[in-house]
């Protein structure tokens, strides 16, 4: 059994951010993060940018240096891994946290690797790992993917992209690009107005002149290897299709949140139960970080406005 004053689950940005700052006190910490360095970042589309400016991400006193104003993904995962050098960021990586338990004045964290004990833990999730799901008939079959890699394996390929935000247009737009017979069901009566200003008129272009048809106050009905029903204020409508990429947000991993205690708000966002200046949860000595916090309003919390909480957390354990 291992043991550390503070363990951190996840290694993504909030959590290296956490950690620098637990270096500075000189604290005994680990990051538990079930995947590698900046999971969720690093299963972001290929081809991604930002939308915010690289000063505006930059932690840890480090700079941030892009080639643009707006920084790609391959850039970030460059930056965090100069954080991981420079602070010697301690890191136990595929590390899948199977349960969390109190013990006397602390928890015993077991994962699928060891067991560790700790006085403190903060909780920086996020929120990537947990696709919201369709619910319907064939949403198993391997043409159904709810992330997004590139746009190569759609070439010539009819496919249909399901929902209206950020990522659903900069997919559409891709992968027609490239070649692809793109169909969009949006749930919403139009695309959502915060969509990237870049981004944007492109999409509502293309649509307008057909290049990318749109199914708008539309869901899909079902999956079929050829398939798919399209469920239209004008009744369903089946087109021919090779693969849909669902791309319906993502949510909390509630079920870990459950089995380590932390109550969750009544409201229709879900919203963890924390204290707003310490973020410390419902239990003592459980702290939330990052995105985690916003719960199904997953745009709520982001890189940029969680800059601070790592201080604030780490601040009033020392306090």
């Amino acid at each position: 059994m291992i043991h550390r004053d503070l363990i951190i689950i996840g290694g993504g940005s909030t959590g290296i951010n956490c950690a620098i700052e637990a270096t500075k006190k000189g604290m005994d910490y680990l990051i538990l993060e079930k995947g590698v360095l900046v999971n969720s970042l690093f299963n972001f589309p290929s081809n991604m940018t930002f939308f915010s400016t690289s000063v505006n991400l930059e932690i840890g006193e480090i700079p941030f240096i892009s080639h643009t104003d707006k920084p790609t993904r391959k850039e970030a995962l460059e930056y965090y891994r100069r954080l991981y050098d420079h602070y010697k960021l301690q890191i136990a990586f595929r590390r899948m946290v199977m349960s969390v338990e109190k013990i006397n004045q602390g928890f015993k964290i077991t994962t699928d690797k060891e067991t560790y004990t700790c006085k403190y833990i903060i909780v920086s999730t996020g929120f990537y790992d947990k696709p919201n799901k369709m619910n319907i008939p064939g949403e198993d079959l391997s043409k159904v993917k709810h992330y997004y890699d590139e746009a190569h394996h759609y070439i010539n390929q009819k496919v249909v992209v399901v929902g209206g935000a950020n990522s659903a247009c900069d997919v559409a737009l891709e992968t027609w690009q490239k070649g692809a017979e793109v169909t969009m069901v949006v749930r919403q009566a139009q695309l959502y107005e915060k969509v990237k200003y870049w981004i944007l008129p492109n999409i509502q272009n293309r649509i307008q002149e057909g290049s990318i048809k749109a199914y708008f106050s539309s869901t899909l009905e079902s999956i079929s290897e050829s398939e798919v029903i399209i469920h239209s204020p004008e009744g369903n409508i089946t087109i021919d299709n090779d693969y849909v990429l669902a791309m319906t947000g993502y949510q909390p991993d509630y079920d870990l949140l459950s089995q380590i205690g932390i109550d969750i708000q009544s409201d229709e966002k879900k919203t963890p139960v924390f204290n707003l200046d310490t973020f410390e949860s419902n239990q003592k000595n459980i702290y939330l970080a990052g995105t985690v916090l916003g719960g199904l309003h997953t745009s709520k919390y982001f890189i940029e406005n969680s800059r601070n909480q790592a201080k604030s957390i780490i601040n009033h354990i020392y306090g």
